[in-house]
């Protein structure tokens, strides 16, 4: 159901990129027991759950809120007296919760329709229920969108005997009449099955959580009981979630994101076709299509769960089919399980992304967890037969002696609670049952084959040299892409690495002809799920893939494994030709040429690919298992049709005919050579890739020398590795763990491509820019063609220099060449304003040439009344408007970060810290007056820096979810530039390596990023927190989340910005421009009434006045400038940046070459200066006197009539200048504040009294609180107080004791500074100890627990992530990534999960207790003690970058032995007391983990010092001397 007068797509907004992120839960007693109770308590934990639900503009709109429960069948025969019709007896009757359409007519129709299809499906119609609700407290549009909601009672037939037989032809009936019924109605009517079920009932809507018992009444009823009841509380990323959006679904919930989803629904719609199922028989025909595709990823989910239950297989078995653990990579997995997830990985793909599940079907309830733990799942079993699992601990009150243990899902882990056995089933029960059920590892070993077991093939290609450079002209290649994409991948083994953004056109623009790759740009992960690491989290990942004919997904037979394993889709041509030739039953290959005859022009493509289609479904037809799209009789007479128009086309043309699962598809082609490339094939469908002119080209390089030192065979082989590492970082920064969930996922988005020829060939596929067609594509390949075979004078076989990376003469246009930046610099330096004006008009006038999407927009000054200049606003206000960059200090020099701060200081504008801290002597004014400090403090995944003071002196918080030139990507400092002063202002060791998680590990959803928000205004309240996107599909409906996560700005960062280091393959491909995505957040944010409420920056590439104004129309009302204040500064764009080696001082930390330094803050004073002006010259002629005025006054822009470009003239920008709610400009732009309801908060009330005499005297003070879940982020407004009055020394030890009693929220004492304790003693939920700045935080359970505390979950998970000084006892096991980049706390505990110490840069961390997997990863700096019991531990340590030591030094056992004994004295643990008592024995059993590069730094400082040298000294020298050392691990 659609809200009224709310389109699915208006603009750029579309639904589809809607997105969901929650709070769950569910209480049962185990042993099946029903009361009234349990959905009372049920609802206390919906009502506590609140802060991670949403509402929009209207407090009284929920985003979604609901609860599923058995069916009350005492409380229907009670409902007998009201109806008239008698309620049968338990199991024999089902019902069905219905949304209707309001209108009477349209209502009755729709029962009369449901009526006839349970009468044909030979069941009886007992009657109607009209559900009694109260809709007074609901806001306006939850009024406007409610439904008419009904309940149908159906009695069973005689017929059927058996429950599960009767759910199955409910769930028959609710599919005809979804169908049948629904297929009448028009949009924005409902109807809609919450439930229908013999067995289970679902009461949602668009709800907060509190009005869900006062809406529905029903749930109040002492006679409504139940023994098991799931509550859900969404936060939709937009305003417009509709009543069936809501939680739960039919069986489950779900509190995560599906980033695969466009590839699971395809890929289940194509299996469709081959369902033949033993219990539905012939009624599986009457359920397809199985997934409702206008339904939310958790919906259809929930629709795949739900199928392939009823048809046969238990919820665990669905559960650990569709959520596999990471079973490729883990050698500890006994062979049993493993064989059953490889069997049926060759039935259906993982459905990949952070994912918890809970599910029930009214006896059984359960839940599992995604492979990477990236969802928080906690639950309580009490003594009294009772299991509370939830996203939180604390959401029910339950007394400390009841709870019988706490624990947490697993990564990878399930729960099942059996009611009707009356117990908990543990994860390797359950599992070790399912994949005993039958003999899978004897089904793998007889039918699955390895491409590498496969015999050798004599029929492999040679290079033709004669022909390679007529092949490489025919498929567009350049000596730049030979010379810096290629030779680096076959030489060094990597993607090769740029910097400084990119500044050519897109490929619709571009004048020469693009590879049809070129059109997509990458979809990446922010905000609502997170990337994932694929380096340092490696063993979650899977690179392997099988291929060959999928059987009956219903009913599985030994030869559904006759699969064939590759360890990677990319294959060189030896293993190619195996795959040719093979000739293993079922893996019969047929080659199809992918060629049309050049002759017949641009018209030829279509009939050939038709051609293609039909000659694909004969070889299906004629038993073909797989089939090779081949391009190499690519000659004078045929050219090639595009590998991936080819591959898509095909891909969907099976789908379409239920065919696709019959076959494989494999390519083999001359065009992909670039990650991107290969990226978009498999993305698309490919499912192997044989990128035969690569391995030519290079074979011709090392032929021509131009490749030495390296063998034919070991430069393919380093290819491929970089090509596959590569292809996993292109996965990994959407969320996705597996080459195989990837496959089909198809995501991206076109940017360019016009709607026929999207729809026809790429289905499904985001496009909301039109540009090229089918035979515009054609022209392009025949224009690559015809160079090649051409007879034309003067044309040879020399390949083309290129042009895309560096600028030519000649060439493709870039923004910045050496004219614009000679005119630049020289304006800036001379305050020369008509020498700008030169320059301007270079960037501007885009008739000829266009670079941007702008450059195809003119201002319609037609439209316009123009005023004089003197009434536009003056350049002092609009310079507020303006910022610089997030460049960090040790990405640029210290001279070029203080010049900009300075400048920006002067003008009133903001610069920006970046991500690498601030040095606090910048806080304070210089004797001339001048303020190096950044008023923009950002915090991003590394979280370097940010302590308590660095946040109070800021005023503006940026979080830097990604950032435009490698979104979805973290960042690695290498030990070689992390030189003595960047490594102090980070809070880190000199000459060690840092690294910047992909993700920020406490956003992992859209209400982890609200409380990071909450947590950030607690830390400086005086602040504004902004948060920073990058231009992406649906960064809108992000936009949207981010405002109803109450940031107070927002900032769309555009893909082709980026002054950082970064894959080429991200710099060009990732992301899109900024144009699009500011565009659609602006409309996005009108459309919610959200956009009085945030400020909307923008920034890319943003080099004129010309530039802002558009901005400003397209909806910004504030504009940052990175590389244009570099340029101005001396910044060459030598494109140099991460290889230290910047000629003018800027990009450098060598102090040589900062000498080189030129450039002055007045000459950015000056840039600023012209920038303000054009923009006032430009206000003028369109009539406007402030910029709030001209804030997405789209109507004054429009497209140019006509530009000197064949492409570029197929452009529709229409949805760009896409103006909503037109009459009223005050929604357009930022009037209000944003209420962060500190005031509510226990430090507001409480906190901040008790400590008022230690924060203004320093004093001691001690006081004891009650906490509960909803009491988040406590003490830190406490400390931010301290740290303002104190500055970064904070108060004396102790000064501020504070206790509570009970579950602590979120964040409990993030960034506590000096001088502040707080103990805890209950439990703790996620981000404990966050970015700890010098407090001391201690947890223990409450004295009467009768749980072993080092056995029970005491703490969340991503506790004392960022912690940079400090001291922390936890007596009691934390969750996964414990320690997540501590820099500096010294913390004691008792177990963590996976990924403890992840990243680390120092501090001390001992672990009395039990070790998660993957322990280290990436851990740079600091020591980790911990005790090895059982003598496994290097089972578990990613050992990478970390040495594994005995605790033998004096020092080191001195250290550990004060730690434990501190850890006993606050929190009287008798495990720590236990090792203590056998000292001698226990000490032998610590591992010490040390990293590597600091190992041998610390060394090297002590031998500096023991030689008489100064601290300072020591540290410079033994920098110089590790930093060329070939022992580094952590990069160089």
């Amino acid at each position: 159901m659609t809200q009224p007068n709310i389109s699915k797509r208006e603009g750029l907004y579309d639904s589809d990129f809607e997105h969901d992120n929650c709070g769950i839960g569910f209480l049962a007693n185990i042993k099946g027991n029903r009361s009234h109770d349990i959905v009372k308590k049920a609802l206390d934990i919906l009502v506590n759950l609140e802060h991670r639900g949403g509402q929009g503009d209207e407090p009284n709109t929920g985003d979604g809120a609901g609860m599923l429960l058995q069916l009350p069948h005492r409380f229907f025969k009670k409902q007998e007296r009201d109806l008239d019709f008698v309620i049968p007896d338990e199991g024999y009757y089902g019902v069905g919760m219905v949304f209707l359409p309001r209108g009477t007519k349209k209502r009755e129709e729709c029962k009369k329709a449901m009526n006839k299809i349970i009468t044909e499906e030979g069941q009886s119609v007992l009657g109607w229920r009209k559900v009694p609700v109260d809709d007074s407290m609901l806001g306006k549009a939850a009024r406007q969108a409610e439904p008419a909601i009904y309940q149908v009672f159906i009695q069973r037939s005689e017929e059927i005997s058996v429950q599960e037989v009767f759910e199955r032809k409910l769930y028959v009936i609710r599919k005809r009449a979804e169908k049948e019924a629904g297929a009448a109605l028009e949009e924005g009517d409902s109807f809609y099955f919450a439930s229908l079920s013999s067995r289970t009932i679902v009461y949602k809507g668009m709800l907060t959580t509190e009005q869900v018992p006062q809406f529905y009444q029903d749930v109040n009823d002492s006679d409504f009981e139940t023994a098991v009841a799931m509550v859900h509380s969404r936060f939709s990323t937009n305003t417009f979630p509709s009543w069936e959006r809501a939680h739960p679904n039919r069986y489950l919930i779900h509190n995560g994101e599906i980033n695969t989803i466009k590839g699971n629904v395809n890929w289940m719609h194509a299996r469709e076709a081959v369902f033949r199922s033993e219990l539905f028989q012939d009624d599986v025909e009457k359920v397809h299509p199985v997934i409702d595709h206008h339904g939310s990823d958790s919906s259809m989910f929930d629709n795949t769960f739900e199928f392939l239950t009823l048809a046969g297989r238990s919820m665990p078995h669905t559960a650990m089919m569709m959520i596999p653990e990471p079973w490729q990579n883990d050698p500890l997995m006994n062979e049993e399980k493993k064989a059953f997830y490889q069997f049926h990985s060759c039935l259906m793909e993982p459905w990949d992304g952070p994912t918890a599940i809970a599910y029930t079907d009214g006896q059984k309830v359960g839940a599992c967890l995604d492979r990477n733990g990236l969802r928080p799942a906690r639950y309580y079993v009490t003594k009294d037969d009772h299991i509370l699992m939830s996203s939180e601990v604390g959401v029910l009150d339950i007394d400390p002696e009841d709870v019988l243990y706490k624990e947490r899902l697993h990564p990878g882990h399930m729960l099942l609670v059996d009611m009707q056995e009356g117990r908990i089933v543990p994860d390797e029960e359950i599992k070790h049952s399912i994949a005993a059920e039958k003999p899978y590892k004897e089904w793998v070993n007889e039918h699955m084959a390895d491409l590498e077991d496969v015999m050798e093939s004599s029929d492999v290609y040679n290079t033709d040299f004669g022909k390679l450079p007529y092949k490489q002209l025919a498929f567009g290649y350049t000596y730049e892409e030979l010379e810096k994409m290629v030779k680096p991948m076959a030489v060094d083994g990597v993607d090769p690495v740029g910097s400084m953004g990119y500044d050519s056109p897109l490929a619709v623009l571009s004048k020469k002809p693009q590879l049809l790759y070129n059109y997509f740009k990458q979809l990446f992960a922010q905000v609502t799920n997170p990337p994932i690491d694929a380096i340092r989290e490696e063993l979650v990942t899977a690179v392997g893939t099988t291929i060959g004919r999928e059987g009956n997904l219903l009913h599985p037979e030994p030869e559904s494994a006759r699969q064939l394993f590759l360890k990677t889709p990319l294959l060189n041509n030896e293993d190619f030709a195996k795959l040719r030739a093979n000739k293993k039953q079922g893996f019969q290959s047929v080659t199809l040429p992918i060629v049309f005859d050049a002759s017949k022009g641009e018209k030829g493509l279509k009939p050939a690919l038709d051609q293609l289609f039909q000659s694909a479904d004969e070889a299906v037809e004629n038993g073909a298992a797989i089939i090779i799209l081949s391009d190499r009789n690519v000659d004078h007479d045929y050219a090639p049709i595009p590998a991936l128009l080819a591959v898509a086309g095909l891909h969907h043309h099976f789908i379409r005919n239920g065919t696709r699962t019959r076959v494989s598809l494999a390519v083999e082609s001359a065009e992909p050579r670039e990650v991107h490339h290969f990226a978009v094939l498999l993305g698309y469908g490919a499912e192997a890739v044989n990128p035969y002119l690569v391995f030519d080209s290079i074979d011709g390089m090392i032929r021509d020398r131009l490749i030495e030192g390296t063998s034919y065979v070991e430069a393919v082989q380093k290819y491929l590795k970089a090509a596959t590492k590569g292809l996993m970082k292109v996965l990994s920064k959407m969320g996705i763990s597996t080459i195989q969930s990837y496959r089909g996922a198809q995501t991206f988005e076109a940017v360019g491509i016009h709607e026929n020829v999207v729809d026809q060939y790429f289905t499904w596929t985001p496009s909301r820019i039109g540009g090229v067609t089918l035979e515009a594509i054609a022209k392009e390949v025949l224009l690559r063609h015809t160079r090649a075979y051409t007879n034309r004078e003067g044309q040879d076989a020399t390949l083309d220099a290129g042009d895309d990376l560096q600028w030519r003469r000649n060439g493709e246009p870039h923004q910045y060449n050496p004219h614009t930046i000679h005119m630049l610099q020289h304006a800036a330096r001379k305050k020369d304003y008509d020498l700008y004006k030169k320059y301007a008009k270079a960037i501007n006038e885009q008739e000829k040439e266009q670079t941007s999407l702008r450059g195809l927009l003119d201002f319609a000054t037609d439209k316009a009344t123009p005023v004089s200049i003197d009434e536009v606003e003056p350049a002092e206000e609009i310079f507020k408007r303006f910022r610089t960059g997030a460049m960090s200090f040790g990405s640029i020099s210290k001279e070029a970060h203080e010049a900009l701060a300075i400048a920006m200081n002067r003008i009133g504008g903001r610069s920006n810290t970046g991500e690498g801290g601030e040095d606090p002597d910048r806080f304070k004014r210089d004797v001339n007056g001048d303020l190096r400090r950044s008023s923009i403090k950002q915090v991003a995944s590394g979280r370097f820096g940010v302590t308590s003071h660095y946040l109070v002196n800021a005023d503006e918080i940026q979080i830097k979810i990604a950032q435009g030139a490698k979104p979805g990507e973290g960042g690695q400092l290498p030990g070689n530039k992390v030189y003595p002063w960047v490594a102090e202002v980070r809070g880190t060791t000199a000459g060690v390596g840092l690294i910047s998680p992909p993700p920020h590990h406490d956003i992992y959803s859209i209400e982890d990023l609200a409380e990071l928000i909450h947590d950030l205004k607690n830390a400086n309240p005086s602040a504004r927190v902004s948060v920073k996107l990058v231009s992406g599909t649906g960064v809108g409906t992000i936009a949207a989340g981010v405002a109803k996560g109450r940031a107070d700005g927002l900032v769309i960062s555009g893909y082709d910005g980026g002054t950082g280091a970064a894959a080429r393959t991200s710099i060009k491909h990732a992301g899109l421009p900024w144009e699009i995505g500011l565009a659609e957040t602006h409309q996005t944010l009108v459309l919610n009434n959200l956009r009085d409420r945030i400020t909307v920056e923008t920034d890319g590439k943003l080099m004129t006045g010309r530039d802002v104004v558009m901005a400003a129309l397209l909806g910004a009302e504030e504009y940052a400038f990175s590389t244009a204040p570099l340029v101005v500064l001396g910044c060459v764009i030598m494109r140099v940046c991460h290889l230290d080696t910047c000629p003018v001082g800027i990009a450098t930390q060598n102090p040589e070459l900062r000498k080189k330094f030129m450039g002055t803050p007045d000459h950015v004073v000056n840039f600023m200066y012209f920038i303000a002006e054009e923009m006032r010259e430009i206000m003028a002629s369109l009539g406007f006197k402030t910029v709030d005025e001209m804030i997405g006054r789209t109507d004054l822009l429009r497209q140019k009539d006509a530009v000197d470009n064949w492409k570029a003239n197929m452009v529709d920008v229409t949805n760009l200048l896409h103006r909503p709610r037109r009459l009223d400009q005050s929604k357009h732009f930022a009037r209000f504040e944003q209420d962060h309801m500190l005031e509510s908060s226990l430090d507001y009330t409480t906190l901040l009294k008790a400590a008022k005499r230690a924060i203004t005297h320093k004093e001691a003070v001690f006081g004891e609180f009650a906490i509960k879940n909803t009491d988040r982020v406590v003490g830190t407004i406490v400390g931010s107080e301290v740290t303002k009055h104190h500055g970064q020394e904070g108060l004396s030890d102790d000064t501020i004791r504070f206790t509570f009693r009970g579950s602590a929220g979120q964040s409990f004492g993030a960034f506590i500074p000096k001088g502040m304790t707080q103990t805890l003693i209950g439990d703790a939920n996620d981000y404990l100890g966050k970015g700890l700045s010098g407090g001391k935080i201690v947890a223990y359970p409450p004295e009467h627990s009768t749980f072993a505390p080092e056995e029970s979950i005491l703490i969340g998970n991503t506790t004392f992530y960022g912690a940079t000084s400090g001291e922390a006892y936890i007596r009691g096991v934390a969750g996964e990534r414990f320690c997540v980049r501590n820099s500096g706390a010294q913390v004691v505990v008792e177990g963590v999960g996976d990924h403890g110490c992840e990243y680390m840069t120092g501090g001390v961390v001992v672990n009395l207790g039990s070790t998660g997997k993957n322990f280290a990863a990436g851990m740079s700096g600091g020591i980790a003690y911990v005790l090895d019991r059982d003598g496994n531990f290097s089972d578990c340590c990613n050992r990478d970058m970390v040495l594994l030591e005995a605790v033998e030094d004096p020092k080191d056992i001195k250290q550990l032995k004060t730690l434990i004994e501190n850890h006993v004295y606050y929190t009287e643990s008798s495990l720590a007391e236990s090792i203590l008592q056998q000292w001698k024995a226990s000490v032998s059993k610590f591992v010490k983990v040390i990293p590597k590069d600091y190992k041998q730094m610390i060394e090297s400082i002590e031998q500096a010092k023991a030689q008489g040298l100064s601290e300072q000294e020591a540290v410079m020298t033994a920098f110089n001397e590790t930093k060329t050392s070939k022992a580094r691990v952590g990069g160089k």
